[in-house]
């Protein structure tokens, strides 16, 4: 019975500790050199065809939804806690917000401030205020800026199957 009991604490320690680990991971390490592939291979046919976040807005506007859509842009902040999320900068200076798909993969922070291009879905959705608060402490953003978040918003949610840092 002893045994057993030893055998249960060791095993709880371990996943316990595991747990911890995994908390405590940041972003994968990483210079985010042009070339460099997070997810899924992005095809040579979707470097080639990329838009603009400025197209990517107007086709939104038309269709909700876009599937296999190819995006060129400039990363403007990068999840501190995981590397689980991007903005990526418009043309008219807005940002709009990439996840990974199934949260299959994460990014350095180095990412930020290079141009990549992605590939994956997008579609505009309400923000709840929840959502939008969780992603500002995410951000690191200020008391100030997350209490002034209080009503739900539309904006822009790219699904990323792969990125790719380019020129």
């Amino acid at each position: 019975m002893k045994k057993i009991i030893l055998l249960l604490t060791i095993v709880f320690s371990a996943a316990s500790f595991a747990q911890e680990a995994e908390k405590k991971s940041g972003p994968p390490a990483g210079n985010a050199a042009i070339g460099d592939v997070y997810g899924s291979q992005v095809s040579a046919k979707a470097e080639q065809t990329a838009i603009s976040p400025k197209k990517l807005e107007k086709k939104l506007k038309s269709s909700k939804k876009l599937e296999n859509v190819a995006v060129k842009g400039k990363v403007t902040d990068v999840c501190d806690k995981k590397g689980c999320w991007l903005t990526v900068e418009t043309d008219d200076n807005e940002k709009f917000f990439v996840k990974m798909k199934d949260y299959a993969f994460f990014v350095p922070t180095a990412l930020k401030g290079k141009n990549i291009v992605l590939e994956g879905s997008a579609e505009t959705k309400i923000i709840s205020v929840d959502e939008q608060k969780h992603y500002a402490e995410d951000a690191k953003k200020s008391q100030a800026e997350i209490d002034a978040i209080t009503k739900p918003q539309e904006e822009i949610r790219f699904v990323a199957n792969g990125i790719k840092v380019v020129n």
